[in-house]
């Protein structure tokens, strides 16, 4: 085995993106005898006066070749008479969930309610267009989840629960581009990934496993504590012994479907705010700290948090050069979220803006037991659908303007294309969650003067942070533990937040799914 050193170096940003200055500039500081060189890490340090990247280089001692591991998966199709796992939701810790399987033998039954990702955009384009929603084609349902059409990021913290490396090389090796393996910040695009997961889906296909589209759990059969049977579109039950449960955070009748049969579920905290959008220049000169930022440096991004009255206030989920778009998964709720194309290179910056909720947020909702925090949050999104005045349309004010207290007469330009209009926030969201966001941007505004803007804008509600209910699993087994066989996944289950945290959830269910696996009748 080749064995691999590293160093780190500064160097500037033209020279990070000129291959022969790249290369000279390394070559500077590596030992002697030293053969190749690869980049390993790469990140952006604007905290000096000039932006340099900071770059990991790994090398070789000698005339060695370096290491190319991807992750293993099987030359054949699996034997006809593989056993089957079922796997609600074909998000990422869905296809994470059945790419293992896969490995180990096992064939993977996807069940996804929605569509597959070319039919997605059809009801997405009717979302911005028409202001229509389809319950279980959107943002959020369908072929690769809500990350599919909402941008792709990978960064995560995630990598004790598993290795985040085989997951982005799993994206590497269904067409995502190798940047992604060396940045600190990876990202696909979402003009990028439905195509990644499209090969994802031909990977599953090939090596035998089977994926039904349009195709919604609605119903499971428990018997002395074992899942026996699920239920798909209302019709005959399914004999079913294994079934991981990755629907994702908007999956609201899938809480309610676990609450009627009296499986215990927790309300969960989340986080709950507004999108922010700011000309995507003026983030620029924030974080860069030039009028005219260096045309070797990328669209900036911004991080901010602090703590107001003992809850936190901060940024999710930014999207340089991105656009905000509608996540609603059903008529008469109002969601918007944020996605960046895979260059960045749109006119706006935006971001979540979000304020922790706890459970004196939802104590009002009680009497709905364990979705008192999920009762909370759809309440939040039909007053601002309210607001909007319908069709998708989303309220919004200039940032001054709710810093102030004030009314906003007009709004400045906005990439939300269902259209916004005129509203007070304070009004849309609860006072307690308001008047701490107002409070914490008042902050961010007085200690970064650009944030507010009079171009900045604030459109309601960033709620579907994550999700509002925790379904229990052993530690160990990732059972459900009052049901063998069910195993709650994901960022539905209260278990990931984001692609990669999910991917590496799917996977652990998975291999847990393995080692529990029962032949009993």
């Amino acid at each position: 085995m080749t064995t691999s050193h590293f160093l780190s170096i500064m160097v500037d940003p033209e020279t990070a993106h000129t291959p022969a200055l790249l290369d000279m500039a390394v070559r500077k500081k590596l030992p002697k005898g030293c053969g190749k060189w690869r980049l390993s890490k790469k990140s952006i340090d604007a905290r000096g006066r000039k932006p340099m990247y900071q770059l990991q280089i790994e090398f070789l001692i000698g005339d060695g070749e370096f290491d190319i591991p991807l992750p293993p998966l099987p030359l054949s199709p699996l034997p006809s008479n593989a056993s089957v796992v079922h796997i609600a939701g074909m998000g990422p810790a869905g296809m994470f969930a059945a790419l293992e399987l896969i490995k180990s033998g096992i064939k993977p039954v996807i069940i996804e309610r929605g569509k597959a990702v070319k039919d997605r955009r059809r009801d997405l384009a009717a979302m911005t267009k028409e202001g229509v929603v389809h319950p279980d084609s959107n943002y959020c349902f369908g072929e690769g989840g809500a990350g599919t059409y909402s941008d792709g990021k990978l960064y995560t913290r995630s990598g004790k629960r598993g290795s985040v490396t085989d997951v982005l090389r799993t994206f590497v090796a269904h067409g995502a581009s190798e940047d992604i393996l060396v940045n600190a910040r990876p990202h696909i695009g979402t003009n990028k990934l439905p195509g990644i997961v499209e090969n994802i889906r031909h990977t599953i296909l090939r090596l035998g496993g089977e994926i039904l589209f349009e195709t919604k759990l609605t119903n499971i059969v428990v018997e002395q504590g074992k899942l026996r049977g699920i239920e798909v579109n209302h019709g005959p039950v399914w004999p079913s012994q294994q079934l991981i449960l990755a629907t994702g955070h908007s999956a609201r009748d899938i809480f309610e479907l676990l609450n009627r049969h009296h499986i215990p579920l927790l309300a969960k905290p989340f986080a709950l705010g507004v999108r922010i959008e700011h000309p995507q220049s003026l983030i620029d000169r924030m974080q860069y700290r030039c009028e005219v930022p260096d045309p070797f440096l990328p669209p900036a991004y911004y991080q901010l948090v602090t703590q107001v009255r003992g809850r936190g206030v901060f940024s999710f989920c930014m999207c340089p050069g991105g656009i905000i778009a509608p996540a609603s998964t059903q008529e008469g709720e109002l969601v918007v979220n944020g996605w960046s194309p895979s260059r960045r290179n749109g006119p706006y910056a935006n971001s979540g803006m979000v304020v922790s909720v706890n459970e004196k947020d939802w104590q009002g909702f009680t009497s709905h037991g364990a979705l008192a925090a999920m009762a909370f949050q759809q309440s939040v999104e039909q007053k601002a659908w309210q607001a909007g005045g319908g069709k998708l349309k989303a309220p919004a004010q200039r940032l001054p303007d709710f810093l102030n207290g004030k009314s906003s007469s007009d709004l400045p330009s906005c990439s939300y294309l269902p259209g916004v209009v005129p509203a007070d926030i304070m009004e849309i969201l609860p006072t307690p969650i308001a008047q701490t966001l107002r409070d914490g941007l008042q902050y961010f505004a007085k200690n970064r003067k650009e944030v507010g803007s009079k171009d900045a804008i604030v459109v309601a509600t960033e709620s579907r942070t994550s999700s509002p209910v925790t379904i229990p699993r052993d530690p160990v087994s990732l059972e459900h533990p009052d049901i063998k066989g069910l195993f709650p996944c994901g960022e539905g289950g209260g278990y990931a937040g984001g692609i990669v945290s999910a991917a590496i959830d799917g996977i652990n269910c998975a291999k847990a799914c393995k080692k529990t696996f029962t032949y009993d009748s």
